[in-house]
């Protein structure tokens, strides 16, 4: 069965509360926390961006198994924001952990599903036969204008899982996705910032396709939500998940694992997946994860997943890297004007 060899998460220590933001801006600090359920972001240091996460991500993931990286066949990372318009990341992320030269990448962009739409892909190689092994990354350092709702939730961070057939810690039974063309978000070519339709963002976008992609799922599996030990959804700000998970039956202490926006904000294509990885940290052999991730324009990708007893074996360790809730804790907290110079919003003369 095609599943998860193994994961690995980066998430910079770097982060800015949502008071310090609200205080530049003359916001209410405590109306948009109550409002998004979000309390800090991540921010990525200096020398800090897309590929360097997906690298350490990548890292992460190996050195939690002794994986060949040679049998690495196809190697696929999804953001909004690479470093490049034209030099994929995913050939840096495949140098970087000697992957290359015999392998395919490429470079996904579907907002914050791109991620999970690697995984799918990566699935199909590796059911095919064509390649052994598939690295599939959702890496982002998100991107909000200044003063605009999503500066206080736009994240940085990113989750890489190899996808095999050859003792997996988790099987991926099934997976379906739920598209549409939906104009709630998007980012123009030459624009340094992304725009939002609100009317669309919630109901036409969010919950639409996220309701549409679980359903779908639970009707191909014959399953419901009893029949999951945890559920992870995506995490654009805290209220939105939790919404979905009980509109679709899902409990509280079902998604608490891996609901991880309040502290670490929107990581974007890393979003659902960070919550994904944050689950396997406390999955037991037996326990069954129920996902489905979102990306504006809009789509969103459904998976059934159980855990099997290669997580608890020998071959495979999982405090050789760090857990995401290591990872979130002793942040480094930083003022506006800090935050403003990480992420390149202070534009110098030449």
């Amino acid at each position: 069965m095609v599943g998860i060899i193994t994961y690995g998460v980066y998430i910079p220590r770097f982060r800015i509360r949502v008071e310090e933001i609200a205080r530049v801006w003359g916001a209410n600090a405590d109306d948009i926390r109550g409002g998004l359920g979000v309390y800090s972001k991540s921010v990525p240091d200096l020398d800090e961006d897309t590929a360097t996460i997906a690298v350490e991500a990548a890292r992460n993931a190996l050195r939690r198994r002794d994986i060949d990286p040679g049998a690495i066949g196809a190697v696929y990372v999804g953001s909004e924001s690479h470093p490049y318009a034209v030099k994929p990341t995913a050939c840096t992320v495949g140098e970087a952990i000697g992957a290359t030269p015999v392998m395919t990448a490429a470079d996904y962009e579907f907002a914050c599903k791109a991620g999970t739409a690697a995984i799918q892909t990566c699935m199909g190689l590796v059911a095919s036969g064509m390649v052994h092994y598939g690295l599939a990354i959702g890496s982002d350092v998100a991107q909000g204008a200044p003063s605009d709702a999503l500066e206080y939730t736009a994240a940085a961070g990113g989750a890489a899982f190899l996808i095999g057939k050859s003792d997996p810690i988790a099987i991926i039974h099934r997976t379906c996705s739920f598209t549409t063309d939906t104009p709630d978000f998007w980012r123009r070519e030459g624009q340094d910032y992304p725009r939002h339709g609100g009317r669309f963002t919630g109901e036409p976008g969010y919950f639409r396709h996220i309701e549409g992609a679980s359903r779908l799922l639970m009707e191909q599996t014959g399953k419901g939500p009893k029949d999951y030990t945890y559920a992870v959804f995506h995490q654009p700000n805290a209220k939105f998940p939790q919404r979905v998970a009980k509109t679709l039956g899902f409990s509280p202490e079902q998604i608490r694992p891996g609901l991880v926006v309040p502290a670490l904000g929107n990581t974007y294509s890393g979003s659902s997946m960070i919550g994904l990885a944050a689950t396997l940290d406390q999955a037991k052999p037996g326990d069954t994860i129920f996902m489905a991730s979102f990306g504006s324009g809009a789509g969103s990708d459904a998976f059934d997943i159980e855990v099997t007893d290669a997580i608890a074996s020998g071959d495979f360790c999982r405090e050789a890297a760090p857990s995401v809730a290591a990872l979130l804790a002793n942040p480094v907290y930083v003022d506006y004007a800090q935050y403003a110079r990480h992420k390149g919003k202070i534009v110098m003369q030449k």
